[in-house]
């Protein structure tokens, strides 16, 4: 039988590759530690990989064009993974386990459980040169027409060429986690040059579990601090973080306005509720309102003067974070993400303040989410840019009001944010 890590990765490979649905929040809770990690390796070679390894064992199918079940297609991609990748599991668990797995009736395709023993046990007399194999296969393996879009959109202007594998190598690394401090910071977090109050794990050292447990710190993008490390000189009363789920940036508008009064609006109950957690563990004050956020924001109602709306989007700029989007990505339906994006500007735009601060942010490389929406929002009576942002974090020379890193340079995820004001009617 197989492990529960093991289980718990081919549950959530179904779920990717089945559903066509993100990896669940906390898809590996109740894992130890040191089977956690094992765990999140194994899913990230497998999701980042996954075009590879099915064009390797495609040819050991008698019939491949017939199509291979998805259970037998799991099996061998947890198996051939740990073989090639995963130094510290012995050849007996990698290939047992994926048989076990394999052999599963909910997981599985039992009738092919012979023919996964079979692949495995081949590959696994020569790990090395199956990782040298796996390594030496086209990278376009790899890549979704959703993949190729990003990588076009985040180089844009650029040619594409050199460029084009520099990035995607990068986005193909397991991401090293970042942080920010609420309290005192364990001695193995370590300064991110750059982005002061970024903290990243010394390399070697174990995920603070605990520290974060203890509502002492949280995990947070370089791009999300460098965000909220906006310049403004307004001493806002009213504040509006819409979408706010999970509540890092809840948490950072709270701490830098403490005296303000904070509306988290989230329109799932669910991640609502996770977000109430996460603020009372950190001691943070909020209201939290569970509604769809374009009709409640178009209610009438008093006026924020500052508003934070990271709207849902595409998510293109985190595929090294999430690289399951890499495949569910083609599907997702970017006509009506922009078209609820949009809806949400104007909906943030009619509640604010004359002379206060809008945010808009998306974790995206796509114009059409990003710079497109800036340039509607910059021809509308009343609106104006503010330069929210120093140097280098933007696409115009000097402080800029489009947040929008380069890809190249930046360790952080893909982002696109623009600052705007109300100007104070005459």
């Amino acid at each position: 039988m197989a492990t529960q890590s093991r289980t718990l990765v081919a549950r959530t490979l179904q779920v990717v590759f089945g559903d066509g649905d993100r990896v669940p929040d906390a898809w590996d809770a109740g894992l130890s530690s040191e089977d956690a990690g094992l765990a999140n390796a194994l899913l990230g070679h497998c999701l980042r990989r996954w075009g590879t390894l099915q064009a390797h064992c495609r040819p050991q199918f008698r019939n491949p064009a017939r199509g291979v079940p998805l259970g037998t297609q799991v099996a061998l991609a947890i198996g051939l993974a740990q073989l090639a990748w995963l130094e510290g599991v012995t050849d007996h668990a990698a290939v047992n386990e994926a048989v076990d797995l394999a052999g599963d009736r909910d997981l599985g395709f039992p009738p092919h459980r012979g023919l996964v023993n079979a692949i495995l046990r081949r590959a696994g007399q020569d790990r090395e040169a199956l990782r040298a194999t796996l390594d030496a296969m086209d990278p376009a393996l790899d890549r979704t027409p959703f993949a190729e879009l990003t990588l076009k959109a985040a180089l844009y202007p650029r040619g594409q060429g050199v460029a084009r594998e520099q990035l995607w190598k990068r986005l193909q690394a397991p991401p090293r986690p970042t942080f920010r401090a609420l309290g005192p910071a364990p001695a193995t977090l370590l300064p991110v040059e750059g982005v002061p109050g970024a903290l990243q794990l010394a390399p070697g050292a174990a995920f603070p579990r605990e520290w974060l447990a203890s509502g002492q710190g949280m995990v947070q993008d370089i791009s999300s601090q460098a965000l909220m490390a906006f310049r403004w000189e307004g001493a806002p009363r009213t504040i509006l973080d819409a979408c706010a789920a999970p509540g890092g940036k809840t948490t950072a508008l709270a701490r830098r306005y403490p005296e303000a009064a904070l509306t988290a609006l989230e329109k799932h109950p669910q991640r609502a509720g996770r977000l109430r957690e996460n603020l009372a563990a950190r001691g943070i004050q909020a209201e939290v309102v569970v509604e769809e956020a374009g009709p409640w924001m178009r209610q009438a109602g008093p006026a924020f003067d500052l508003i934070l709306l990271d709207a849902p989007c595409t998510g293109s700029g985190t595929l090294q974070k999430h690289p399951e989007l890499t495949w569910i990505g083609p599907a997702i339906d970017r006509p009506r993400m922009r078209a609820a994006q949009r809806d949400l500007l104007e909906a943030a735009c009619s509640r604010l303040a004359p002379g206060g601060l809008l945010i808009y942010a998306v974790c995206s490389w796509l114009s059409e989410e990003g710079q497109d929406h800036r340039d509607w929002a910059l021809a509308q009576p009343g609106l104006e840019p503010v330069a929210a942002w120093p140097a280098g974090l933007g696409a115009e020379e000097g402080p800029t009001s489009f947040f929008r890193p380069d890809p190249l340079t930046w360790p952080g995820e893909g982002f696109q944010a623009f600052a705007l004001t109300r100007t104070p009617e005459p």
